[in-house]
C-alpha cells in the first residue's frame, strides 16, 4: 500500500483472498486496510456456472456492478433478470439475493458494502479460505 497525503493507493497483492468454491473476493478497501469510514468496496470474481447462495447483508446496502461476463441476478424474490457488463444493481438492506454466473468466462463484480462490516462476515462462511496478502506471514 501506497500512502499519498492522506489518500492510499492499495494494490491487489496488499490484501487478503477470500476464496470459495464458486469464486474469489478481495476487499480493497475497507476500515482495516484504508480506514474508510462509510462503504466498503471489493471485486468479486465468479466461476463459470457457479454463484453464491441467497443470502442478506443486515443494515448494509449493496452496490453490484458487472464489469465483464454474463450472468443472472435475483433481489428480493424477483427475477432471475440477465445481467452483463456495464449494469449495476441495488441491494437495500436486509434484502435476499444471488448472483450466477451463467457464462463461460469468469463474471467480475466491483461490490460496494454501505456500511462497512458486512465483508468481515464473509471469512466466517463455511468453505472459506483466506490466502494472505502477500507479505503476511
Amino acid at each position: 500500500m501506497e500512502i499519498l497525503g492522506r489518500g492510499k493507493i492499495v494494490h491487489a497483492d496488499d490484501v487478503d483472498t477470500l476464496l470459495f468454491d464458486w469464486g474469489t473476493i478481495k476487499f480493497l478497501s475497507e476500515p482495516a486496510v484504508t480506514g474508510a469510514e462509510r462503504f466498503s468496496f471489493g471485486m468479486v470474481i465468479l466461476n463459470p456456472g457457479k454463484g453464491h447462495d441467497s443470502h442478506t447483508h443486515p443494515g448494509v446496502e449493496e452496490i453490484i456492478f458487472v464489469m465483464s461476463g454474463v450472468g443472472e441476478q435475483m433481489i428480493d424474490g424477483q427475477g432471475p433478470v440477465k445481467v452483463g457488463p456495464g449494469d449495476c444493481f441495488h441491494i437495500p438492506p436486509d434484502v435476499l439475493h444471488s448472483t450466477l454466473n451463467t457464462g463461460w468466462e469468469p463474471m467480475r463484480l466491483l461490490v460496494v458494502y454501505a456500511p462497512p462490516g458486512a465483508e468481515r462476515g464473509l471469512r466466517e462462511i463455511a468453505g472459506c479460505e483466506v490466502i494472505p496478502a502477500k507479505g503476511e506471514g
